[in-house]
């Protein structure tokens, strides 16, 4: 069209060619996107120049604030020198010293480290991993994965099966490979109808049935370490992950620990599972390991299991997988000068006073009458929202009341995505004291300003953004209600 300027050229581009993850296209369409063209420290800059805090970290990715001078340089050096060469067969000096770097800060015991693309395949290099360590240990029968409800370990089809979010998962189920499910523990909705402490942790009796009913099948357990995160921002109590990892030891079955969310500082230490003295089998490791830069995973192992691998070509050992881009030198280098960040600028004895900060302002929401729980853990919080505080009745899917207040705050200038009615926050390691207080009260005043000003709710007002929680209790593989979880009523 004649006379169209950029900003409408953009626009209109963007409804007729893309196609946008996790998003309702038909809905889509009617409301004006937001079009990122730039960005400072920890705020997003859209094409019109207006400025938007980042309260989600670019979907949990940025760490150090946007165009971070040392990770800018690093890329720039690197792509002077070779900006991709596979590792299939060659070597380079990126790849070989991140790898060591990793081994060095990760948890002890974990010697080896596999590079991939993203979260989703640094689960899939691991399920790999423990399925065909078993087949060379002529334990044939071990293939078997115990995952939990909740779970989320990407889209790949692997990571689907051992995912439980049924809303995201249950249309793929014929796709699927069977897993043996275990409750995750979701507290304010406690499958089991308990109550923490009191409970005593019961749910953990359920996992270690499982373990030992099935211990000569199983080639692993794999959870998400501290906080289940596109569950919901469910944090599990303190001990939970000591504990499974000593039932995984007691019945000689792998952990894999998925700390594509929770890695690199987001929980106050570099990994999670340092919170415990934990040390996984296997331990996968994405999103925040480039700062936010570049797509970069990895998968760190044992000797032991790395050994398994390891025979004359005709015993076919190898490990059979790779990725076109395995270990880019231009994602290792960005990753090498994340590392240095961390170290050179203090980083995780920096973010303990935001964290202190963090956790005093998130009491203030709790105020807020549908506000049902307020769930933190360092530099992450989830915010359920109910329709009812005292029974704990959820929003109705058609409510959209998490898209509702991201919309809300986006007229304060800051970024959210919501999880269903979770409210997520989890900004950059970088953001200032200042920023920090903006994202809660502009985030507080969009929570109040839904629920309570507008009580009522509007069907397919916004794009939909799945829910993890209005198809609770649905398995992923055949979508029968487990005995164990309440069932729900759809509306």
């Amino acid at each position: 069209m004649a006379g169209r300027t950029r900003e409408q050229r953009l626009i209109e581009d963007d409804r007729r060619y893309l196609w946008h993850p996790f998003t309702q296209m038909a809905e889509w369409a009617r409301e004006e996107p937001l079009v990122v063209e730039r960005a400072e420290g920890c705020h997003l800059i859209d094409i019109r120049g207006r400025r938007y805090l980042d309260g989600v970290s670019s979907l949990w990715v940025n760490l150090h604030g946007h165009r971070h001078p040392r990770l800018d340089r690093a890329l720039r050096t690197q792509l002077d020198r070779v900006a991709h060469s596979t590792l299939l067969g060659l070597s380079h000096p990126p790849a070989i010293e991140l790898a060591r770097a990793l081994v060095r800060l990760a948890p002890r015991g974990l010697t080896r480290c596999f590079f991939s693309d993203n979260g989703s395949t640094a689960v899939e290099v691991a399920l790999k991993m423990a399925f065909q360590y078993w087949q060379h240990r002529r334990a044939p029968r071990r293939r078997r994965f115990v995952a939990f409800s909740d779970a989320y370990h990407g889209d790949t089809l692997g990571a689907v099966s051992v995912g439980g979010i049924s809303l995201f998962h249950q249309v793929y189920s014929p796709l699927l490979f069977d897993v043996l499910r275990v409750p995750g523990p979701y507290c304010y909705r406690c499958p089991l109808k308990l109550s923490y402490p009191g409970c005593g942790m019961a749910c953990l009796e359920l996992v270690e049935e499982t373990l030992r009913r099935h211990r000569q099948e199983v080639a692993g357990l794999i959870l998400e370490p501290l906080v289940q995160g596109a569950g919901g921002m469910l944090v599990q109590p303190p001990g939970y992950l000591r504990a499974v990892r000593d039932l995984c030891t007691k019945y000689g079955i792998l952990l894999i620990a998925d700390e594509v969310a929770v890695g690199f500082g987001r929980t106050g230490k570099m990994f999670a599972c340092e919170h415990e003295g934990v040390t996984p089998d296997l331990l996968c490791l994405a999103k925040g390991i480039t700062g936010g830069y570049l797509p970069l995973a990895a998968t760190l192992t044992t000797e032991a299991v790395y050994e398994a691998f390891l025979g004359p070509y005709p015993q076919l050992r190898t490990f059979f997988h790779g990725h076109s881009y395995t270990g880019n030198p231009l994602a290792c280098a960005v990753a090498l000068a994340n590392l240095e960040i961390f170290r050179h600028e203090r980083v995780l004895q920096r973010v303990q006073s935001r964290i202190a900060a963090w956790s005093a302002g998130l009491d203030g929401f709790r105020e807020l009458a549908h506000v049902g729980e307020v769930r933190q853990r360092g530099l992450i919080a989830g915010i359920e929202l109910v329709r009812d505080r005292e029974s704990r009745e959820p929003y109705p899917l058609e409510a959209q009341v998490g898209i509702r207040v991201a919309r809300v705050a986006r007229e304060g200038r800051v970024i959210l995505r919501p999880l269903g009615n979770v409210i997520v926050l989890m900004p950059p390691l970088a953001i200032s004291p200042r920023q920090l207080t903006t994202l809660l009260r502009v985030s507080r005043e969009a929570i109040r300003r839904v629920t309570e000003e507008d009580a009522g709710w509007l069907p397919g007002d916004g794009p939909v953004s799945a829910s993890p929680h209005e198809m609770r209790g649905r398995s992923p593989r055949t979508g029968s209600h487990s005995p164990l979880r309440p069932r729900t009523r759809r509306r």
